[in-house]
Formats: C-alpha cells, structure tokens, sequence
C-alpha cells in the first residue's frame, strides 16, 4: 500500500508530494512499477488543505484511472483532520462508492455507547461491495475493535486492520517493537492486518510487518526519509523498500487483482 501525500503535508515539506490530479496520476504509475497494489488517496482543496469533497475525489480518482487503469485499488479516506464529523465523512463515502475506504475506527464511532449510525453504515459497506479499513492507533483500541467485532458491528468475520505506530508532527515515532504488542491485542490470527509508521523507522517496520505475516503502508504521509536518513526522491522509492523486504521474507508482492479476491 502507498500513501503518498495524507492530509497535512505540503510542497514546502517536499517538492516531489503528489496534490493535483496529474500529479497523484504520474505518482500512481511509479508506485504500480515499484510494486504497490494499492493507493491510499487524499485530496486537497484549492488552498492545498484537507478535503472531503466528493467532486475533487472523483477528479483524482479519474485521473489515476486514466494512469493504470484497475492496476490499483484506490482507496479513498473519511480522515475528520478535527473538521468533519462522523455524519460528514459516511455521506461522502456514499456518495462517492468507492472501491475502497479506509476508516478512523474513533472518528466514525466518536461516542463508544452510541453504536447504531455506525453500525447501519458498515452494513452499508458490505452491501454495496466497500472494502473497507479500520485504522487503529493503539493496542487499546484494537481490544475495543475486537469487542466490537465480536458483537457483529462490522458484518464481517474478519474485517481488514491498519496498525498505527507513532504520531503525526511529534517525536513519536513508530518503533518495529510496537507490532507484536499490536498483534496480541487481534484476537484471531486470521484477520488480516497492515502495518504504517509515522517517522524514520518507517523501513524497519515494513520488514517487521513483512516476516510477521502483514502488510505495509509507505509514504510520504508518514515518513519522507530513507533508511539513511537521507531525503527520499518519491512515494515510489519507499514502495521499492518495502517490496523488497517482502521478496527477502519470501512473500510474493500481491495485484489489485490479489487484494479485490482477498476482500471480496
């Protein structure tokens, strides 16, 4: 998976972060070539903020199309960035249909006694073929997820996860150690998990993640070093990383294809 611009970083951070159409269209065919089979997509308004606006989606979303094709799953994000509310960020996603969305579990659910709105939504997911992903940003809140996993919240037996380690715009940063304390909170060593690492250990949780059983998240969302410290050229050369270390660990590097059969 490659995340190659997120809601907060600009061209000020890096010349090379993908924000218009075009540019997330070239992104999208450097990261397919380095072996990515999914794209974690935002989308910035005129002023180069956070957006959730269904238009300037399906822009970005025809752009990359026009690029690859169905080569990538495009998943789209309901990230609140403290703007939207629950309400807002489902009516987008329904508006939209995307093939994919990834899911705040704690933005979508702000209110853990007031489960119903949330739960008509993922109902909804199921129903119109939304694959969705529940982002988690603690080992506390992947125990809360299971308890609702195991009261049937998601309609799925084994919904699609994203482990988040460290934090954005602090000196949290994600450390390979995290994941195994992550994995034991999972309650069935089926459900299939994904890793992302905000800071410079990036590279190292990627390998983690691969010898793990997992998957990775790369990109200048989270991280915009390479391993030496050195400022990375594109979102590509990170997917190139982490492809890497799944050959080494022996896995094979999935398709759109792979990842709509793992889901469906």
């Amino acid at each position: 998976m490659s995340a190659p611009n997120g809601a907060r970083r600009g061209k000020r951070d890096h010349a090379g972060i993908p924000l218009s159409p075009a540019e997330l269209a070239v992104n999208a065919q450097a990261i397919l070539d380095c072996g990515a089979s999914l794209l974690h997509l935002h989308v910035r308004d005129e002023s180069g903020r956070h957006t959730l606006d269904a238009e300037r989606y399906r822009a970005a979303i025809d752009a990359v199309h026009n690029q690859v094709g169905d080569r990538l799953v495009i998943q789209v994000t309901t990230e609140a960035v403290g703007v939207y509310s629950a309400e807002q960020q489902m009516s987008v996603v329904k508006e939209l249909r995307p093939e994919a969305v990834s899911i705040a579990l704690r933005e979508l659910v702000p209110d853990r006694n007031d489960l119903d709105e949330a739960g008509h939504f993922f109902e909804w997911l199921k129903s119109n073929e939304v694959m969705p992903q529940y982002i988690l940003y603690s080992p506390d809140e992947v125990q809360w997820f299971e308890d609702l996993r195991g009261r049937g919240l998601f309609h799925d037996d084994l919904p699609f996860v994203l482990l988040v380690l460290g934090r954005y715009g602090t000196t949290d940063y994600g450390d390979p150690g995290d994941i195994e304390e992550y994995r034991r909170a999972l309650g069935d060593d089926r459900i299939p998990w994904a890793v992302c690492c905000f800071g410079p250990r990036e590279d190292e949780v990627s390998l983690g993640a691969a010898t793990a059983g997992g998957h990775a998240r790369v990109g200048f969302e989270n991280n915009m070093v390479m391993p030496d410290g050195s400022e990375a050229p594109d979102n590509a050369a990170l997917v190139e990383l982490a492809a890497g270390h799944a050959r080494t660990a022996g896995r094979r590097l999935a398709t759109a294809n792979d990842v709509r059969l793992l889901f469906s």
